[in-house]
């Protein structure tokens, strides 16, 4: 069980002034939040409101932090939040919910946000929840940004309570002009002030010069100087002067008694739409820190944090929030090194509320408002608008617009779930529309590595369509099953040998599991085999694809399957099948005499017999080494029996295999030829028999009979020719 602990102190200056800058954009922006949240309960609330943004932002400074989720992350209330209590407060007043009532269902739901997201930690859920789609988190966020923006025009404009957005703007009545005056003053600074200066946040410098215009509205109006029944500003502590504010929490906490269970349910949906959404705001900002500090969070830990800092939040009458990316990035530019700084901001956060809260009074309510609709403009993902530009991204743009049409219609998790369905739909929409097959070859159009002689060639070439080499790639399931019957059916009707090359699968399911079954059986009929080439041994799933296949029955031991570790080793096997069916192999057990060797064919029978006096015969174990990389030597070899790998080393554990050499083919005729060091290992794959002529003792034997000496050398040069012109054919298919 991971401990909570106080971050040590590595850098307390910096760190000082990190939290400090922190709070002082976290701040403005929390307190206009929590008048948002409150004022749905009426202008008697909206400085309980703006105490309990204010609170928020201490208990998740500094309990987020101590945890350590990740360094110099700072927490505090957000636009979510924001967008999901406010919603369900409106909810509550429209079915008549008693006022007290209702705002202890407000703290009993970021209470149980909290606990979710403690749980969601302890599950390990956190890595699950920041993989959202990109489209859902885009649509979400510009649709929290609208509903704010919307929850916030009414204020704004100054109209009286119970008048919403649509309403507000038909009733230019009801507008107060002192309050856009102030707003609009509080929105233009905070927009410009970046472009004169970033040493002060342009949060707090448009919170200042909106509470200065509204003063300076105050020299002209002198009942804005009064706090009794001004519903321009924030007001007293304890909104209507009877109660205080820790009065109000003790008899709210009392009343709990009262909450039916029914009441509770209700707060289910919205619960878990807050926890899923702050918990995603707070990964988000956390990957972006990661990205900034080059630092790793820990998401799980980070979500068991901000729970924690969520449930202490609403234990003392504050408002839910998550880490967020505004006051982090301030606190990161403010020399912050570790997560001290977010206790200093909490602690700062303290006392304001402690020595500051008659000044908080004064605040206007409309410069709040202009801080919240400039955030809430921000939150629209802008960048959207260019998926319209392209065909290929314009439903993904569709994706974006659904989620906001049900954040705005219905409810952020609903949107939340329909952007995920969509999401979902375009995915498996583009694994259908992608090809499954990477690449379709006969056999005859690509050659194993195997050195055959002309005549096996010539057969190959001949009857080598007989097999169908198909390379897979991607997903494998129950979107391209039928797209991978439709590719393979005419092979089913007319091939012997199908080679599925498995190397670049990524996922296989059940469905296509069972379209393999009977590709198998459609080849039984016709005595043909199904042939798998390098099964991943794990795909990224983490699922064995062997054990797989053996548990679905495609590998019994009896069934006309068969698995090869490389392309490679498959197409040999085929090759072999198809040449020994064409009756053109010899008894590989005998060893070959000189004259039955390709090059040597017709040769007079006595020059034969001097040139084999010059020659070596050599037995070579299976698994022993001829040659190795870099060995001196001259020395050309004829295989009279068995097989030889060339093989390049690629380091001490892997190696690249350039051919296999069987009955008939010879090897070593580059060092033959030009006297260099071998440039690749010879390994005897089975026991072997080899005919062995040095350099030295060919020369000598070439004085005395140059003909068969030049007869031998162009025989190389003939053989070697062969095989490039088949590398040429089999790359000239490739390519195409």
């Amino acid at each position: 069980m991971m401990e909570m602990k106080l971050p040590k102190l590595e850098n307390p200056a910096g760190d000082f002034w990190g939290g400090m800058a922190a709070m002082m954009v976290a701040l403005p922006s929390a307190i206009a939040y929590g008048v948002t949240i409150y004022s749905v309960l009426g202008s008697a609330h909206v400085a309980l409101g703006a105490l309990a943004g204010i609170l928020g932002a201490v208990a998740m400074g500094i309990i987020a932090s101590s945890y350590g989720g990740a360094s110099r992350l700072i927490s505090a209330p957000c636009a979510p939040a924001a967008a999901v209590v406010s919603a369900f407060a409106i909810e509550a007043m429209r079915t008549g919910t008693p006022v007290d009532t209702t705002m202890l269902l407000l703290t009993l739901l970021g209470l149980l946000a909290g606990l979710m997201q403690v749980m969601f930690g302890v599950l390990r859920l956190g890595l699950l929840i920041k993989y959202m789609p990109y489209t859902v988190v885009s649509g979400y966020l510009s649709g929290v940004g609208l509903i704010i923006i919307a929850s916030q025009v009414p204020k704004l404009l100054g109209t009286p309570k119970g008048m919403y957005f649509w309403a507000s703007l038909l009733a230019p009545d009801k507008w107060r002009w002192q309050a856009i005056v102030v707003g609009v003053v509080t929105i233009v600074v905070m927009v410009g002030a970046p472009r004169v200066t970033k040493a002060v946040p342009a949060a707090i410098l448009g919170l200042a010069t909106g509470v200065a215009a509204y003063f300076g509205l105050g020299l002209i109006d002198p009942a804005l100087l009064s706090l009794q029944g001004n519903s321009l500003v924030v007001g007293a502590l304890g909104g209507d002067g009877s109660s205080s504010f820790w009065d109000g929490l003790v008899v709210r906490w009392s009343s709990l008694a009262e909450i039916s269970l029914q009441q509770v349910l209700t707060l289910a949906i919205p619960a878990l739409t807050l926890a899923v959404l702050l918990s995603i705001d707070t990964l988000k900002s956390c990957v972006v820190l990661d990205a900034l500090t080059r630092s790793r969070h820990d998401s799980n830990r980070a979500l068991i944090g901000q729970g924690l800092a969520n449930l202490s939040s609403g234990a003392i009458g504050g408002i839910p929030g998550a880490g967020t990316m505004g006051a982090t990035l301030v606190n990161v530019s403010g020399g912050a090194s570790s997560s001290f700084s977010g206790v200093i901001e909490g602690v700062l956060s303290l006392l304001v509320f402690l020595l500051l809260t008659g000044l908080v009074s004064w605040v206007p309510v409309s410069a709040l408002a202009g801080i919240l609709i400039v955030v809430g403009v921000r939150m629209i993902d802008r960048n959207s608008l260019s998926f319209l530009k392209s065909r290929s991204t314009i439903l993904d743009f569709a994706v974006i617009v659904a989620v906001i049409g049900t954040a705005l219609t219905v409810s952020l998790i609903a949107a939340s779930g329909v952007g995920i369905v969509l999401a979902v739909v375009l995915f498996i929409r583009e694994q259908i529309g992608g090809s499954i097959i990477r690449r379709r070859l006969l056999g005859n159009e690509t050659f194993s590595k195997r050195v055959r002689t002309h005549a096996e060639m010539e057969i190959l070439t001949e009857k080598g369509a007989r097999a169908a080499i198909v390379e897979l790639q991607g997903s494998l399931f129950f979107g391209t099953a039928d797209q991978l019957y439709r590719v393979l059916e005419p092979d089913l009707k007319t091939r012997d040998f199908l080679i599925l090359d498995m190397r670049r699968i990524q996922t296989v399911d059940v469905t296509a599991a069972h379209l393999l079954e009977q590709i198998k059986d459609m080849l039984a009929e016709r005595h043909g085999f199904l042939i798998f080439s390098q099964i991943p041994d794990n795909l990224p799933s983490g699922r064995d694809l062997k054990e797989y296949f053996d548990q679905v029955g495609l590998l019994h031991a009896d069934s006309p399957v068969r698995v090869f570790p490389t392309q490679d080793d498959a197409l040999e096997w085929v090759e072999d099948r198809i040449i020994h069916e064409a009756e053109l192999t010899r008894d590989e057990e005998i060893p070959l005499e000189l004259h039955e060797v390709e090059i040597f064919a017709g040769r007079k029978e006595q020059t034969l017999a001097a040139l084999e006096q010059c020659m070596e015969k050599r037995h070579v174990t299976a698994g022993e080494q001829i040659f190795s990389r870099g060995d001196a030597g001259d020395e050309l070899f004829l295989i009279r029996r068995g097989a030889v790998r060339i093989v390049l080393p690629i380091s001490e554990r892997q190696s690249h295999h350039i051919g296999t050499f069987g009955r008939g083919a010879f090897f070593g005729e580059m060092a033959f030829l030009d006297g260099d060091a071998r440039s690749a290992n010879a390994v005897a794959f089975v026991d072997t028999e080899l005919y062995v002529l040095s350099r030295k003792a060919f020369d000598g034997f070439a004085e005395e009979h140059k003909k068969l000496g030049l007869r031998l050398m162009e025989g190389i040069a003939s053989v070697l020719a062969s095989r490039l012109r088949y590398t040429n054919a089999e790359l000239r298919v490739l390519e195409s």
